[in-house]
């Protein structure tokens, strides 16, 4: 489950993972005797075995505070299943898909709410993730594709009227076979379509959303995630 809440990476791992990578963290909080201070939210943070209370806590922590200087948060523990369920009970579930579309060694890159993104979209009802995926590209850049493999699934938190939602997002690695009519979807806030060396992606999507980082770096960088 590769989740991120406020734009941080929140991380669920077994015991045996975190002792091959202890060195890596920063903060390391139990459940006993700790006290949930928002000036411990720097670097990266590890907890391990939490509670459901405690786990409750810092679900809270993470969507209402502006934990500039935390990179990530970790939560060890042995029963993986249960935390995240746990959090997933915690909100409101929508699915999307989108893709991750390739033209000739270039990638295809769109510029919506001041940030550089893939396109993406919710699916509809009893649509099955690649053909909403396809669907979404499809209708957001005015192109054609062809969807390949799944590179990964995403899933990242937002508030809508006062609702929690948990936006479950399944990505396709596509490659464009059409982009004679190539055109943003002005409606749903598309500014700009461009096609760029992967070289090129990485720097303009160094300052949009980790999520988005993340299924670039699965894609192109599969040893650093």
């Amino acid at each position: 489950m590769h989740l991120f809440i406020n734009d941080k990476p929140v991380k669920i791992i077994s015991p045996e993972t975190y002792s091959q990578r202890q060195d890596r963290y920063h903060l390391l909080l139990t459940e006993k005797g700790e006290r949930i201070k928002v000036v411990m939210f720097e670097g990266k943070v590890a907890v391990v075995e939490p509670s459901d209370a405690l786990v409750k806590k810092l679900l809270v922590t993470l969507i209402t505070k502006k934990l500039k200087k935390l990179q990530s948060l970790t939560l060890v523990t042995a029963n993986k299943t249960a935390v995240k369920n746990f959090i997933k009970n915690n909100f409101k579930i929508v699915n999307a898909a989108g893709g991750l579309v390739m033209k000739n060694g270039k990638i295809l890159l769109m510029y919506r709410l001041g940030k550089w993104d893939f396109p993406k979209g919710k699916l509809e009802s009893g649509e099955k993730f690649s053909v909403a995926a396809q669907r979404e590209v499809e209708e957001e850049c005015g192109i054609k594709v062809q969807t390949h493999e799944k590179i990964c699934a995403t899933w990242h938190t937002y508030t809508l009227n006062g609702s929690k939602i948990l936006k479950k997002t399944k990505w396709y690695a596509m490659t464009c076979i059409d982009d004679s009519r190539i055109k943003p979807q002005k409606e749903e806030g598309i500014e700009q379509l461009i096609w760029v060396a992967p070289e090129q992606a990485e720097k303009l999507l160094a300052t949009t959303y980790r999520s988005i980082q993340y299924v670039f770096e699965h894609f192109y960088m599969p040893e650093t995630v």
